[in-house]
């Protein structure tokens, strides 16, 4: 059977730019009660979280304070684009 399961993006997903490098951050239900956040990078690389969160600003904290604890170079994946 096809996996035809649509997901709601929330209004809370975004670009986010810091020293010149851009990170599309994607924060979507998961149609159970919780919300899943996945970042791409300028090579569309994915990075994606295992457990999903209560609420959608539990994912966009959790995004920023990765950024701002670790920087956005451990979100940037190589060149030529893959799943990290």
């Amino acid at each position: 059977m096809p996996d035809n399961t649509e997901f709601t993006l929330s209004p809370l997903s975004r670009t986010i730019e810091q020293d010149g490098k851009k990170l599309r951050v994607e924060i979507s239900d998961n149609n159970a009660g919780g919300w899943l956040l996945e970042v791409f990078d300028e090579f569309n690389n994915s990075t994606v979280w295992e457990d999903a969160f209560e609420s959608e600003q539990d994912a966009l904290f959790e995004i920023e304070a990765t950024i701002r604890e670790e920087g956005i170079d451990c979100l940037i994946g190589p060149v030529d684009g893959g799943v990290v």
